[in-house]
């Protein structure tokens, strides 16, 4: 216990308040028990720990974990937390939850049998939460974290602070939001710069190895989360890493599944389930038209890389600028609403707006006489009527 403390005052001391994610004033901290899921890098330890180090300050009160350490090997959460609240903690903060056997069980006997102390967890965007052995989908508060806005991207980057931006003020008023915007700065130059290096906030790190620890991230979903979360043999891995090298070759990829299958020399079912698997675990998006069944055996109409800095680190070659944009557009608006495929246009958001996706000089043709339609333009600062600046749907969240 002594050498976990340890631990958790040192990752406490060594975490930054500067830059904090849109989702910490979102979550409701007083629930007692919280799960915060998300891709690798996407912030969710940071998150944690801020909330921590703002309630708790550095009392003994509140105790960080990360269930990779070793301790685990050989000690169960359960008897941590017996222990813990014995000598007066309140709060249990939980990393990589993904990787201790039986975790839903034991968070479900923490749950039920030590009331007076609060969980939060975290774990891998693949975790099935309401499949587990222990049931808890009754008990628990769960959230998604996404990567990095264009607007958070901003802030964390140059230090300039804007607020969010619903969609419905977004439509009415992007003139003005417009101006606001560039009031400040050259939101064009700065979007170049989001669309290459962005997405996650490990590019502080190092802008010239982001690209490299992206394919990390990528090959640590594959060859170790996803393991630990469902049974799959490393041959198999490599499959869904052929898939994947796929689809970013084809983007926007539209699927057939039976080639799929014939490519990877897998069959049509598992092409599916692998399909939900790269989804779920942020590498790909997977868009229906708004009638299909969510079924997971039903096949996608089109498929994106997750966000648009996959495609510098996956594809061969200069990625293609009408996919880049489309894969923006797709990324920033699966946060908070639902994303279809449309017959007459790019997208169909909420089942109630139509989206057109292009350059400066892109009509809206294609979108005439269709309800609630707009053109997504990208390359300029200000739109007019239905045209509206493809980087200000980067303010959404």
């Amino acid at each position: 216990m002594e050498l976990l403390i340890g631990l958790s005052n040192k990752r406490l001391m060594n975490t930054s308040d500067v830059f904090k994610r849109y989702m910490i004033d979102e979550i409701d901290w007083s629930d007692r028990l919280i799960s915060i899921v998300g891709g690798r890098g996407a912030g969710k330890t940071t998150l944690m720990l801020q909330n921590m180090k703002a309630t708790y300050g550095t009392s003994n009160k509140a105790l960080y974990v990360s269930l990779d350490n070793i301790y685990f090997t050989n000690n169960l959460l359960t008897e941590l937390a017996d222990s813990f609240v014995k000598l007066g903690g309140e709060a249990l903060y939980i990393d990589e939850v993904h990787k201790y056997p039986n975790w839903s069980i034991e968070l479900k006997n923490i749950y039920d049998n030590y009331p007076e102390l609060k969980v939060v967890f975290s774990g891998s965007s693949m975790l099935e939460l309401y499949k587990g052995q222990g049931d808890l989908s009754r008990r628990l508060s769960s959230y998604s974290l996404p990567p990095l806005s264009f607007r958070e991207f901003i802030e964390l980057e140059h230090g300039i602070n804007f607020p969010k931006v619903a969609l419905d003020e977004l439509l009415a008023k992007h003139i003005e939001i417009a101006h606001s915007v560039t009031a400040k700065i050259k939101p064009l130059a700065y979007f170049n710069e989001y669309i290459n290096f962005g997405a996650f906030p490990f590019f502080k790190d190092s802008h010239s190895k982001y690209h490299e620890r992206i394919l990390n991230v990528v090959n640590m979903i594959l060859d170790y989360d996803l393991p630990s979360i469902t049974p799959i043999d490393y041959a198999h891995v490599l499959k869904m890493k052929m898939m994947l090298k796929i689809i970013s070759e084809q983007v926007p990829y539209t699927p057939n599944i039976s080639k799929l299958a014939s490519q990877t020399e897998i069959d049509r079912k598992t092409v599916l389930k692998y399909l939900d698997l790269l989804y779920r675990g942020g590498l790909i998006h997977l868009l229906n038209s708004p009638g299909a069944s969510d079924s997971l055996f039903v096949k996608p109409n089109k498929i994106y890389l997750g966000n648009p800095n996959f495609m510098f680190s996956l594809c061969e070659g200069s990625p293609n600028t009408g996919t880049l944009r489309e894969t923006f557009f797709c990324q920033q608006l699966s946060v908070k609403h639902q994303v279809h495929s449309s017959s007459k246009s790019d997208f169909l958001i909420d089942k109630r707006f139509t989206f057109e996706i292009g350059g400066k000089n892109k009509t809206s043709k294609q979108i005439e006489g269709i309800p609630n339609s707009y053109v997504a333009s990208d390359g300029i600062e200000y739109g007019y009527a239905n045209h509206i600046p493809l980087w200000i749907f980067g303010f959404l969240y």
